[in-house]
């Protein structure tokens, strides 16, 4: 999306946001608190919480995997932050990134980056952890590919049932991670080892 076009679109959300915000009896015309809560609330949207949806992807090179590393590494845990599609409420967790490199690499950094620029929109994180797969296969073509997801979400934390501590937990697993169970052990077990150090 370009500069012009997000600038007029951030505009029309804040428009849609202050409607909003009258129609629950907020008084955003006499409230010095609210007077300026939806053009914050659609700068938040636009470039935080949904950027994932009108940024591009973070440029990520990828690099040949020169001296042909085939040995299991992972990433994390890397903070996530998304929003839950149906009500829009924070999601909040860690994920875990397991490769097997194939013939190219790219930065530790960048697994970050991709993450966060996936999840920064609006999900649910069955899907999201999938989406997230499929980009990091794009990006690098790995042998084998390893994901695991813990977060928290706010639609049961603060609304609904108000469970303060569960916590959904889900894995993706392609390559070798799928086809050799020795291989999916190691990922899994490397997992566990760092969560051990938290």
């Amino acid at each position: 999306m370009g500069e012009g076009e997000l600038e007029a679109l951030e505009g029309e959300v804040a428009q849609q946001v202050r409607g909003l915000l009258k129609a629950l009896v907020i008084d955003v015309d006499n409230d010095h608190n609210t007077a300026e809560t939806a053009e914050r609330v659609a700068r938040m949207y636009l470039h935080e919480v949904f950027k994932g949806r009108y940024h591009p992807q973070p440029k990520v090179a990828s690099f040949p995997n020169v001296k042909e590393l085939d040995e299991i590494y992972t990433v994390g845990p890397i903070t996530v932050r998304s929003a839950c599609s149906h009500h829009l409420v924070p999601i909040l967790g860690h994920c875990w990134i397991g490769i097997q490199p194939g013939e190219r690499v790219i930065g530790l950094s960048k697994f970050s980056r991709i993450a966060d620029w996936v999840f920064s929109r609006p999900h649910i994180q069955e899907e999201a952890v999938i989406i997230l797969a499929d980009e990091i296969e794009a990006l690098c073509k790995p042998l084998g590919l390893g994901i695991v997801l813990k977060a928290q979400h706010y639609c049961m934390k603060w609304r609904g049932v108000k469970e303060p501590q569960a916590s959904m937990v889900n894995s993706v697993v392609r390559g070798s991670f799928r086809t050799s169970a020795s291989m999916k052990k190691e990922f899994f077990d490397l997992i566990r080892q760092q969560e051990s150090l938290l």
